[in-house]
């Protein structure tokens, strides 16, 4: 804990075996309380090794999607008691030991939400950053920062962390479950007031690290842009789009397979099946 308040970090996980350990070894037990995956599916041994390395352990029976697992994840910590969430990619891209100043800035009231930017500071395309990826990063950010009139270095990162509050108000039920729930979520938090904060973050891609492919990216990026004129239009009044209404669908705790989870906490391991 930090300032009373209970910790646990999330890790949606899509074969992520080779990096799992070196991860998880990173991140500080003495102040976070709980560690959670939740496996999408993978067609490698990732539920094993986190089962090897006595990770609480969630296991979707199909592919749902990166969005449909952080909904899990998040749904979970909720329900375990978490003050504070911190969402960590498994495959080693982000440093865990930021974990400590993240939650701090949250466990100390500075921040509602705070982000892992690859981009303050220098060291991204040397950190291994494809070119494209810088390009495109930089140019969707300053898109986002104009439509929605923020000042962040980076929308992008996979390494965030939210004060509980934020994950019951958000109505995150109503985002995608691919890729673009990442910048949906962040645009809802500005939309709804909350007050977000960054911290520079080291850039690592090597061979291991989880990266979507260039037609995936353009996917990703167009999603990113209308993600931001709905917000723009919407706070316009001029149209009415369901991930900022008020009283969109919440990630409650009591999900579907809550009932299971409670029952097999012994074998720190669960099966989701979700339609």
């Amino acid at each position: 804990m930090l300032n009373g308040k209970k910790i646990i970090v999330v890790m949606p996980a899509y074969n992520a075996e080779k990096t799992l350990s070196q991860t998880v070894a990173g991140i500080p037990r003495d102040i976070v309380d709980e560690i959670l995956l939740v496996d999408d599916a993978s067609t490698d041994d990732t539920v094993l090794r986190s089962r090897a390395l006595s990770l609480i352990t969630i296991r979707h029976e199909r592919n749902f999607g990166y969005g449909r697992n952080q909904k899990t994840c998040y749904r979970e910590a909720l329900r375990r008691g978490a003050d504070i969430v911190v969402m960590l990619h498994p495959d080693y891209q982000y440093s865990p030991y930021l974990i400590v100043p993240m939650a701090g800035m949250i466990a100390y009231g500075e921040y509602d939400v705070v982000l892992g930017s690859r981009i303050l500071g220098k060291g991204s395309v040397a950190g291994g950053m494809p070119v494209y990826k810088y390009i495109a990063n930089r140019f969707l950010t300053l898109a986002q920062n104009l439509l929605l009139r923020q000042k962040l270095s980076e929308y992008h990162t996979g390494f965030r962390a939210f004060r509980r509050e934020v994950l019951e108000t958000l109505p995150l039920e109503e985002n995608s479950d691919d890729f673009v729930f990442d910048n949906e979520m962040i645009t809802q938090a500005f939309f709804f007031g909350y007050r977000v904060g960054e911290i520079s973050c080291p850039t690592r891609y090597f061979e291991d690290a989880s990266s979507i492919n260039f037609s995936r990216s353009i996917k990703y990026g167009i999603g990113v842009l209308e993600t931001s004129i709905k917000f723009r239009l919407h706070s316009l009044g001029l149209i009415r789009s369901k991930i900022f209404r008020e009283n969109g669908g919440k990630l409650l705790p009591d999900y579907n397979s809550a009932a299971e989870v409670e029952s097999r906490t012994e074998s720190n391991m669960v099966n989701i099946i979700e339609s």
